[in-house]
């Protein structure tokens, strides 16, 4: 789809008064630019040729206005509420026919029209103003009837998007496409929510983006704002304003024409309307889309990155970045409801976070804590909303806290091993951390593989067996055992004499072909009977992610 869109994007730049002065009609006369120079990229909407000393009550905006001067008057006061006229209603620039009354640009004339920064064009030579009337209006109809023609294939590529329930994302980068420029959806925090940086990079185009942003004014429908020319639309929700969707100039196309603001307006309509048929949870996509491409590392570097994230409303530089994996399987609550709940919160709270899920039954939460800042607290709040939200067990794992952000991908990698490793015999904490995987844990983690089941059954399957077949219990009788790590207190805990229990370790040994008092051996066994408790949880419905 997105190809298609390319292809059939097409660049319909707007006829400015520099194209005019380029025309052959115009070259003809010998133009030279006498003030206004910075302001030849004005569109050009009309050719108005007018010999009236009050022009602009036959002008709305956008027009060339052509004249010989003859009814421009001497006096400099007069002069100058002339060009005022032409200033005040939007004109696109004067240009004067030399010859036949003046023989050079007047001084008032040229001072006017720099004091309004209008374009002042002066002809040195007499032209036909009809011929140049035709040329330009016909060449204005030719790129209206192609806007026409464009309007109705943009219509069409965004009402499929909005049939088929397009993701947002997918309708910022169908108007990046259309554009060849970067377009940013941002809410009213201005978090840059989705962005497509046509060509170019996060870090290019959403650095201090919130500083940025805060100074471009929202206007009430599709146009050019703020200090950096930014073309804005607004995106609304049952009425009210939602955020706005940004098209930021790029070298190939540092200047909005109609066709670029017609093409944001229809986006910014597909996605009010995406929003009315269900999209809602932008944020939360947006940060689990962040959340992902910091584990995938998709980013070329960590100013990239940083900035992608700061474009969030998290801040990076100066803080403790602490990654926490909530594992919640089997939670009979609507998990979809937990990511939300934790995002307000901390949000009510003052706490920076992306929230998301980077997986059907775990959650992602990056912490951007000041330094000197406690976490323990923080993500015992984080637990404690866990569970009211889901009502069940749910094991919830801190990363290392770090200074970089090309290093909350280890932090996460860390913090998804301990969710893996937290098992039915793990004693219940309000969350667990690194330290807290040991034997049990670490073999919990790896009981699909079946290599340690393979151990256990080299280890311990003849004793398994004979107790079986004889109804015996001489596991649990070296389950004891290896857990006192004396024979008389494991022989007391189990209610035997020790000539009795003795008897038993001389046939534990015999059977398995072990010598229990090798440290060793005993060790080995050790390793597979707790590999084998374990595993056995697990098989009975433990609850671990």
């Amino acid at each position: 789809m997105m190809s298609g869109i390319r292809r059939e994007s097409v660049q319909m730049p707007l006829l400015t008064v520099a194209d005019v002065l380029r025309l052959p009609v115009i070259v003809a006369g010998l133009p030279r630019v006498m003030a206004g120079e910075e302001q030849l990229t004005r569109a050009v909407r009309w050719v108005h040729v007018t010999e009236l000393l009050d022009p602009a009550s036959f002008l709305e905006g956008g027009e060339l206005v052509l004249t010989t001067g003859m009814p421009q008057p001497n006096d400099p006061s007069r002069l100058r509420g002339y060009v005022d006229q032409l200033a005040d209603i939007g004109a696109a620039g004067l240009v004067v026919e030399l010859g036949r009354r003046y023989q050079q640009a007047p001084p008032d004339l040229v001072a006017a029209c720099r004091a309004r920064d209008l374009p002042l064009i002066v002809l040195s030579r007499g032209i036909r103003f009809i011929e140049v009337t035709q040329t330009v209006h016909a060449l204005i109809l030719d790129a209206q009837g192609e806007l026409l023609r464009r309007s109705q294939q943009v219509h069409e590529i965004f009402t499929g998007l909005t049939l088929r329930n397009a993701e947002p994302k997918e309708l910022v980068r169908a108007a990046a496409d259309l554009m060849g420029r970067p377009v940013v959806l941002e809410n009213l925090l201005h978090h840059a929510v989705f962005s497509c940086t046509a060509g170019g990079t996060a870090g290019q185009i959403l650095e201090a983006w919130q500083r940025r942003s805060r100074a471009t004014p929202t206007p009430d429908t599709t146009q050019t704002s703020g200090p950096e020319g930014w073309l804005v639309a607004p995106v609304e929700h049952n009425g009210r304003r939602w955020g706005r969707l940004v098209a930021v100039p790029n070298a190939t196309a540092p200047v909005a024409d109609p066709e670029h603001t017609m093409i944001l307006g229809r986006a910014a309509t597909a996605l009010t309307l995406a929003r009315l048929t269900g999209h809602t949870q932008w944020d939360r996509q947006a940060h689990t889309c962040a959340l992902l491409e910091l584990l995938r590392w998709s980013y070329r570097g960590r100013t990239e990155a940083r900035i992608r994230v700061e474009a969030l409303g998290i801040p990076v530089v100066g803080h403790r970045l602490i990654a926490l994996a909530i594992g919640h399987h089997g939670a009979t609550a609507d998990e979809t409801g937990l990511d939300d709940r934790l995002a307000d919160a901390l949000q009510g709270s003052g706490i920076r976070a992306l929230v998301g899920r980077l997986s059907p039954d775990r959650t992602g939460v990056l912490l951007a804590l000041a330094r000197a800042s406690a976490w323990q607290p923080v993500v015992e709040r984080v637990s404690r909303l866990t569970e009211e939200t889901l009502g069940a067990p749910a094991v919830v794992a801190v990363g290392p806290g770090v200074t970089e952000i090309d290093q909350v991908a280890r932090g996460f990698r860390e913090a998804e091993e301990v969710v893996d490793a937290i098992g039915p015999g793990t004693p219940h904490r309000p969350f667990h951390v690194p330290s807290d995987v040991g034997l049990p844990e670490l073999l919990y983690a790896l009981r699909d593989d079946i290599r340690v089941q393979r151990y256990v059954e080299h280890q311990l399957g003849r004793l398994i067996e004979y107790d079986e077949r004889h109804a015996g219990d001489l596991l649990t009788t070296l389950r004891h055992y290896l857990a006192a790590g004396n024979k008389s207190i494991a022989a007391k805990q189990i209610g035997l004499s020790r000539q009795a229990f003795y008897q038993r370790l001389h046939t534990i040994e015999r059977l398995l072909g072990r010598d229990l008092e090798s440290g060793v051996q005993r060790t080995q066994l050790h390793v597979a009977v707790t590999a084998l408790d374990t595993l056995t949880a697990a098989g009975a419905g433990g609850w671990g992610a």
